[in-house]
């Protein structure tokens, strides 16, 4: 039972990065924002992925609180699921010092 929640939750997650990444690009592609000299980082971002999937997670959050809708009586799990993933990852960038 515990093994197929927790599938449940993955798949779940993975839908919602999925979209998340897709809302607002042409044609599915992400479009980096142009970056100024000034705002580039020393040393290149060593898990650039990561932090993409933090700011699509959020975006993804912001789109399902703003919602008409429940999602077929989903969303408030959905939300929890999608903080509890944006908390992991960043975590994981924290323990990222190698």
């Amino acid at each position: 039972m515990k093994q197929a929640k927790a599938v449940t939750w993955i798949a779940a997650l993975m839908l919602v990065v999925a979209l998340a990444f897709s809302v607002g690009a042409p044609n599915g592609k992400a479009v980096p924002p142009p970056a100024s000299p000034a705002a580039r980082p020393a040393t290149p971002e060593r898990h650039p992925e990561i932090r993409d999937a933090i700011g699509a997670l959020r975006r993804a959050k912001e789109h399902m609180e703003h919602a008409a809708h429940d999602f077929g009586g989903h969303k408030a799990e959905a939300l929890r699921a999608t903080d509890e993933a944006i908390h992991q990852l960043e975590i994981c960038l924290k323990y990222d010092k190698d």
